[in-house]
C-alpha cells in the first residue's frame, strides 16, 4: 500500500487544485484531469481501466485498511488522509462515502470511435445541456447495454460531476464520443448506419419501425428539440404517441423507450 500522507489545512495546494478540477470545466480540459467521488464509481473507473493519480480519504468516514482492502490502488498511486474541514472544503456530495479521487481522463474522440460489431445499436443526443440527463441518458445506455453513446455538439464535459453522479459512474462503463452534428451523421452514413431521429414532425409511431438492423437512436433537447440538420439526414423520424396533456417527456425516459424497443426487437430475431 502506498505511503499515507496527511492534510489538515484547506489552503494546501492541492486541495486549491482539486476544488478548481470540481468545479472548472477549463481546468479538466486544460489538465485531462477530473475529480471522481465515490466507493462505488471510483470502482467502476478502475474495472474500466481509468488511471488514478491521487486518493483522498477522510478516516472519520472509511480507514485506511477499508480502502486497501476493496480497492486496487497502483503503487504510484498518491494516497492521502484529509481532516474533516479538508474534506468539508473538497466534497461535492452532501452524503459521502469519505472517499473523493483525482482521476485521469480518457479522449473520446469520434475518430477514434471503434465499434465492436457489425450491427450495433448506437444512442446519439444532439446538444444536451443538463448534466444530469447526459448522466441519465448514459445510465439508460449502460442498462441496454448499447454498443455505442455519442455525444453531438456538447455543451458541456463528461467529466463534469453532476454527470459523474447522475450516471452513477455509467460514464465510465460505455463506449463514447463526441463531436459535431455533421461529424457523427457523416459517420453513421459511412457505417451504413440507420438514422431515426426522434421528432415530432413527418414521423412514425416508434413502435412500427424495424431497429434489426445498424441503428442509431437520435434524441434532442426537450425545449427545442432536434436541429434541422439531422431531420434532413433522418432515415425516418419516429414518435412515441402521446395519450395526455402534453407533446413529449423527458429526453432520457424517451430515450429508454425507444432503446429497449429496439433492444426487444433484437433479441426477437
Amino acid at each position: 500500500m502506498p505511503e499515507i500522507k496527511h492534510i489538515s489545512s484547506t489552503q494546501n495546494t492541492l486541495v486549491k487544485k482539486i476544488v478548481l478540477l470540481r468545479d472548472k470545466s477549463k481546468e479538466r480540459k486544460n489538465t485531462g484531469l477530473f475529480i471522481l467521488e465515490g466507493k462505488r464509481e471510483l470502482v467502476l473507473a478502475l474495472q474500466c481501466n481509468y488511471s488514478l493519480d491521487t486518493l483522498l480519504f477522510n478516516e472519520k468516514l472509511v480507514t485506511a485498511s477499508t480502502i486497501q482492502e476493496n480497492i486496487d490502488l497502483h503503487a504510484k498511486t498518491d494516497l492521502v488522509s484529509v481532516s474533516q474541514e479538508v474534506y468539508d472544503k473538497i466534497a461535492y456530495r452532501n452524503t459521502t462515502e469519505g472517499i473523493i479521487a483525482i482521476v485521469q481522463g480518457k479522449p473520446h474522440h469520434l475518430e477514434q470511435l471503434k465499434l465492436g460489431t457489425e450491427n450495433p445499436l448506437i444512442l446519439v443526443a444532439e446538444a444536451p445541456e443538463k448534466p444530469g440527463n447526459i448522466g441519465a441518458l448514459l445510465r439508460t445506455a449502460d442498462a441496454a447495454n448499447i454498443d455505442a453513446v455519442l455525444i453531438a455538439n456538447p455543451k458541456t464535459d463528461l467529466y463534469n460531476p453532476n454527470i459523474i453522479r447522475s450516471s452513477v459512474g455509467c460514464v465510465f462503463t460505455g463506449t463514447i464520443a463526441t463531436g459535431s452534428s455533421s461529424e457523427i451523421i457523416s459517420f453513421l452514413k459511412a457505417n451504413n448506419i440507420a438514422i431515426f431521429c426522434a421528432a415530432l414532425t413527418a414521423s412514425m409511431d416508434y413502435s412500427k419501425i424495424d431497429y434489426k438492423g445498424p441503428t442509431a437512436i437520435v434524441v434532442g433537447t426537450e425545449d427545442s428539440g432536434l436541429s434541422d440538420v439531422w431531420l434532413q439526414q433522418s432515415t425516418q423520424n419516429i414518435i412515441i404517441p402521446m395519450e395526455g396533456h402534453i407533446d413529449s417527456m423527458n429526453v432520457s425516459v424517451s430515450a429508454a423507450i425507444l432503446i429497449f424497443e429496439a433492444k426487444r426487437q433484437r433479441k426477437s430475431q
